[in-house]
């Protein structure tokens, strides 16, 4: 795969999550938050399986010198991070502004980088820059008035942690796994653990299912299923730096998405801020174009 479409796979996912936002918000109305994720998580890793039947006899990725049990410990580890992420972050949406919300979880454009430099990754002056700027737009797009921490915000941030493990690993395991297996197995790891979850702490109805059945449909086919699978497929040829820049800019279209479905004013503060996040979108590929550096042995050390 050409690095371009390999951007363009990350910036697919990034349009698919923008939009999903509001079938988040909207399917919080009937089911709880571990019901809608266990649910939406277990849809997006059956539809896969076919998928990956029919493709199984695909190429594996180059790199195969690392013993399959770490490919396997690996796997888990997205799983289970992405429990704890997908989570923190649905139960958060209670408790804060979906504003404030954007913005907390765009941060791990930044802890991406950091995360990197504890891996011995060194990101480029362009990297940096772009995170400057998406960050700034980050801000102008989804905080309104005084900006305070409170739980819900305490909870979303440390999705934000979680989503900016997820991409160190999920670059790891692009090198050396197919990108479906790695989504099904990861995917099924979060919806048991989110419905056992349910289990115990929510009452699981199915008149309350049915009722926020196009949202979990959306949230599970469209943003777990497709965008998910879309991420893994993308970091085989983008460094994890980049590719938290490029999904960040999942803010943006979820602005867009107000926008053009629920009828939201899109203000000049957001232009703004839509403009900022995709200049630094942009900044972040320069250094790639200029020097290719080979990102495909990303995460062997």
């Amino acid at each position: 795969m050409h690095r371009s479409m390999a951007t363009a796979a990350l910036v697919t996912s990034a349009v698919i999550w923008g939009f999903a936002f509001v079938a988040q918000r909207a399917g919080m109305q009937y089911v709880g938050p571990f019901t809608f994720n266990g649910i939406r998580f277990a849809l997006g890793s059956l539809i896969l399986i076919p998928l990956y039947i029919r493709f199984r006899t695909s190429a594996l990725p180059q790199d195969q010198s690392v013993p399959r049990a770490h490919v396997w410990l690996a796997m888990g580890l997205a799983g289970i991070v992405l429990f704890v992420a997908a989570n923190l972050q649905q139960v958060g949406l209670v408790y804060t502004t979906a504003g404030k919300a954007g913005f907390i979880t765009g941060l791990y454009v930044v802890i991406v980088p950091l995360l990197g430099l504890v891996r011995g990754h060194r990101a480029g002056a362009f990297v940096w820059i772009g995170c400057l700027f998406a960050v700034a737009g980050l801000y102008l797009l989804s905080v309104v008035g005084a900006f305070s921490i409170s739980l819900g915000d305490a909870l979303v941030l440390g999705s934000a942690l979680g989503w900016a493990i997820h991409v160190h690993i999920v670059g790891w395991l692009a090198q050396r796994e197919r990108p479906l297996f790695v989504a099904i197995v990861q995917f099924g790891i979060c919806a048991l653990l989110s419905l056992f979850v349910a289990a115990f702490r929510e009452s699981i109805q199915w008149t309350s299912i049915v009722d926020a059945g196009w949202m979990i449909a959306y949230a599970g086919i469209l943003s777990v299923g497709v965008a998910y699978t879309l991420q893994v497929i993308g970091q085989r040829k983008v460094d994890p730096a980049r590719a938290g820049i490029i999904l960040s800019s999942e803010a943006v279209f979820a602005v867009l998405g107000g926008w053009l479905l629920l009828g939201e004013t899109l203000t000049t503060r957001g232009l703004m801020g839509c403009a900022l996040m995709l200049g630094g979108m942009i900044l972040a590929q320069i250094r790639r174009r200029a020097v290719a550096p080979d990102t495909h042995k990303l995460g062997s050390s």
